[in-house]
């Protein structure tokens, strides 16, 4: 279980403390599909960044799987099982898929088991097991095989900050049926996703709707989904997509 309490962030601005973060208290419960949405500008992904240790609350406490983890480090915070997805992902020059997927293991990870992860997000193995994580893959080629890293570090929190950026609509079809196989996967796993895209609204248990840096709604998907459809950060993916 993922507790916050108070949470606040503040930055340095010309006209002052700007206030990111205000006093936010949530609670996500274990091996659930959440989506995060809400207003740009209201704190979404700084929120994602305070979890995962990115960066440092300047008030608050984060409590995880009981212990507090709010002076931990995103090194301390990663071996305890929780993975972040940038909106673009790193490239590595000189770093073949399958290294990048051996470091994310922390093990020595045979092609057989590193060509099943990539597998799981819809890439031919033997396309892609060697080939460097640079220029030449697409952004959803690459969005793919980050979430294979996440899948191979087998996380017990697993944070995706608008895994839609950047990509196309048949990209986009893909990581809908990623997240929805890793939805319904058995494993003991929580996924918490920042989006506006309603198809990705559509497959959370539950939604949090984030604005001026505090909670406005939390919920079931049938009870917030009908609330925010048609809201300018409830858009329909063919509409972002395009």
């Amino acid at each position: 279980m993922l507790e916050l309490t108070n949470i606040s962030f503040n930055v340095d601005s010309d006209d002052g403390k700007n206030e990111i973060i205000r006093d936010l208290s949530l609670t996500v419960k274990d091996n659930k599909f959440i989506v995060i949405t809400g207003p740009n500008g209201g704190g979404k992904s700084t929120l994602a960044k305070i979890i995962a240790g990115i960066v440092k609350n300047t008030d608050g406490r984060i409590i995880f799987d009981g212990e507090d983890i709010t002076d931990k480090s995103i090194t301390e915070r990663a071996k305890m099982g929780i993975g972040f997805a940038f909106q673009q992902p790193v490239r590595f020059k000189g770093l073949t898929v399958h290294d990048l997927l051996r470091i994310a293991s922390n093990k020595e990870l045979s092609i057989s088991e590193a060509c099943q992860y990539l597998s799981e997000v819809g890439l031919c193995a033997k396309d892609y097991i060697n080939r460097e994580v640079n220029a030449s893959l697409s952004g959803g080629e690459l969005k793919r095989i980050e979430i294979a890293t996440v899948l191979a570090r087998d996380v017990k929190l697993a944070l995706f900050d608008e895994p839609e950026a950047g990509i196309d609509l048949w990209s986009f079809n893909n990581l809908i049926r990623i997240f929805e196989k890793m939805r319904n996967s058995s494993k003991n796993r929580t996924i918490i996703v920042i989006s506006h895209q309603e198809r990705i609204l559509n497959i959370a248990d539950e939604i949090i709707v984030l604005g001026e840096g505090k909670v406005l709604k939390q919920g079931s998907k049938d009870e917030i989904l009908p609330e925010i459809i048609g809201k300018d950060y409830a858009l329909n993916a063919c509409e972002r997509l395009s």
